[in-house]
C-alpha cells in the first residue's frame, strides 16, 4: 500500500539521486497540467483579453510568491498587472481593485482564509474571478467565475509537506496564460522591449545606429582628391580607425588602419600618394534607421571593426566602430 504524504519518510539518498526525483516528479506534474487543459483556459484568455482595468494577482504564502512572479510576467508581456498581498488586501488594499478588473487568485488547498476573507468584497465591486487551485471542490474554486485545475499527483518533497510540485505547476500554469494572451493580442519583439528599456533585450531591440553614431563634424572624411598624408591626418584626429572617402555626399571609398600597414609593406610614398590609389571602393554601409545590433552582425560577418552609415538617399550622415557599440552595451 502506497504510503500517504505524511507518511513519507526523509530517506537519506545522494544529492543526485534526490534531484532527479524531484525534477521528474514536477515535470509529470507539468505535463500532467497540459493534458487536463479545457475550454475553462480558453475561457480565462478571453476574460483577460476583454478585461478594460488590470490584472491583479493574489496569493498567500508559497503561493504569493508564484503569483507575484506570474503578475510580473503578465506585466512585462502587455497585460497590465500587479500583485496584491491578501493579508494587506483586508486592511486597505483592496481599493486598488475596480470593477473593470480581473483578479486571480492562487491556493493549492483554494482554502485561503485571507483570500477567502476578501472574496465577497470582490464579487460586490463586479471585478471578475480567476481562480488556480488544486482542488476544483474547494470554496475557491466554487465562488471564481473560471477555475484552472492545478492539481498535482504528489509534492517533489519527501516529506510530501513542501509546496514543489504545486507551485511549479501553479508558475507553468501562470506562464503559459500569460503567454496565450501575448500570442493573442499580437504582442511582438520591439513590444517586449519597449517594456524592457533597460537590459540587454531592451537595448538590441530598440536602440538604432542612428542613437550612437558619430555625427557631423565627428565623421572622418576626406575627399577623392586628397593625398594619402591627408587622410592619415583625419583618421587620427577622429579616432575610428579609418576614414570615408566621399565625392560629393556619397562616399565612394574608405581607408583603414589595415591599409595603411599594407600600404607602409608595400613601400607607398605618404607624401605622394592620392588616397583614390589606395582607398577602398564599394564600402561596407548601414543605414542610419537600421538597429544598432545589426551593425554588430554587419562587423562579426564582414570581419571588420567600424561601418560609414548612410541615409535613405544613400548619402554619407554617420560613422561607427565596435567601441561604440560597446559603449551603449549593444554587444
Amino acid at each position: 500500500m502506497e504510503k500517504s504524504s505524511l507518511q513519507k519518510t526523509n530517506a537519506i539518498k545522494t544529492p543526485i539521486a534526490l534531484a532527479k526525483e524531484v525534477l521528474l516528479i514536477e515535470a509529470a506534474a507539468v505535463e500532467a497540467l497540459a493534458n487536463r487543459l479545457d475550454e475553462n483556459f480558453t475561457s480565462a484568455v478571453t476574460l483577460i483579453l476583454q478585461c478594460q482595468g488590470r490584472v491583479v494577482v493574489s496569493g498567500i504564502g508559497k503561493s504569493g510568491h508564484i503569483a507575484n512572479k506570474i503578475a510580473a510576467t503578465l506585466a512585462s508581456t502587455g497585460t497590465p498587472a500587479f500583485f496584491m498581498h491578501p493579508a494587506e488586501a483586508s486592511h486597505g488594499d483592496v481599493g486598488m481593485i475596480t470593477k473593470d478588473d480581473v483578479v486571480i487568485t492562487l491556493s493549492n488547498s483554494g482554502e485561503s482564509d485571507e483570500i477567502l476573507t476578501i472574496l465577497p468584497v470582490l464579487k460586490r465591486m463586479g471585478a471578475k474571478l480567476i481562480s488556480i487551485t488544486g482542488n476544483p471542490n474547494s470554496t475557491l474554486a466554487q465562488q471564481a467565475d473560471i477555475h484552472l485545475d492545478a492539481a498535482v499527483a504528489e509534492e517533489a518533497c519527501p516529506l510530501g509537506l513542501a509546496p514543489t510540485a504545486s507551485t511549479t505547476a501553479s508558475l507553468a500554469l501562470g506562464d503559459a496564460l500569460a503567454l496565450a494572451v501575448l500570442n493573442q493580442r499580437g504582442f511582438s519583439a520591439e513590444d517586449f522591449a519597449r517594456s524592457h528599456p533597460g537590459g540587454s533585450i531592451g537595448r538590441k531591440l530598440l536602440v538604432s545606429v542612428e542613437d550612437i553614431m558619430r555625427q557631423g563634424s565627428a565623421i572622418p572624411k576626406v575627399t577623392l582628391n586628397a593625398s594619402l598624408k591627408d587622410a592619415l591626418l583625419e583618421m587620427s584626429r577622429k579616432g575610428l580607425g579609418m576614414t570615408a572617402v566621399v565625392d560629393g555626399k556619397k562616399a565612394v571609398g574608405v581607408f583603414t588602419d589595415g591599409d595603411l600597414r599594407r600600404a607602409f609593406e608595400n613601400g607607398i610614398n605618404v607624401d605622394s600618394t592620392n588616397i583614390r590609389d589606395v582607398m577602398h571602393p564599394n564600402p561596407q554601409y548601414i543605414q542610419a534607421n537600421e538597429l544598432a545590433v545589426k551593425a554588430v552582425e554587419i562587423m562579426e560577418e564582414r570581419k571588420i571593426n567600424a561601418l560609414l552609415v548612410i541615409d535613405q538617399q544613400g548619402e554619407l550622415v554617420g560613422a561607427l566602430n565596435m567601441h561604440d557599440l560597446l559603449i551603449a552595451k549593444v554587444v
